[in-house]
């Protein structure tokens, strides 16, 4: 008699109400398109201002927004945020980000498909969370973001925003979206 280990492993987990939608992105034949919308509506931000990072040999590589897949990759020895929320397995929120010392090179890269002449808003507030398996090995960081001109006009992120993207970083270590593409 052999058992199912993914069903072995398998927890309930619950999620809070406004959450749920997450349920129906981590499935297969799931892009991560499909479930960086889902996390930009839950954040209330554009879903260009959500970033999916796979840990690959030392490497975070931009699994969304797709046209940053091409661009590079973040070593973990760098000093970007995402390779310290990977290296220190913790959240972060950052709601003064344009006054954080960061390598902005991802922000100056504008999506091929975009007609505007001047550079992307930079990024003004950030939550930045490791992925981990569960194991607590990194597998990824996400990050969510509010882009603006100017400070004021976007909305600090919460400690509860952050508790949020916690509960969905726990969801998406297997997710098919983070591990296929």
């Amino acid at each position: 008699m052999t058992q199912n280990n993914d069903q072995a492993m398998m927890e309930e987990i619950v999620l809070p109400e406004h959450l749920l939608p997450l349920g129906s992105v981590l499935g297969q034949g799931v892009t991560a398109l499909d479930l960086c919308m889902v996390l930009a509506k839950i954040f209330r931000v554009q879903y260009t201002e959500v970033a999916l990072l796979r840990l690959e040999g030392g490497l975070l590589r931009f699994v969304f927004p797709e046209y940053l897949r091409t661009t590079g990759a973040i070593p973990l020895s760098s000093k970007a945020v995402a390779a310290h929320t990977a290296l220190s397995k913790k959240p972060e929120i950052f709601n003064n980000f344009a006054r954080v010392k960061h390598a902005s090179i991802f922000e100056t890269i504008k999506p091929e498909n975009n007609d505007e002449i001047s550079a992307p808003a930079p990024i003004q507030k950030l939550m930045s969370v490791p992925i981990m398996d569960r194991d607590s090995a990194v597998v990824g960081v996400i990050q969510i973001s509010r882009k603006g001109l100017d400070p004021k006009f976007a909305q600090d992120f919460s400690r509860e925003d952050l508790h949020d993207l916690e509960l969905a970083a726990g969801l998406l270590a297997t997710a098919p979206a983070l591990m296929t593409n």
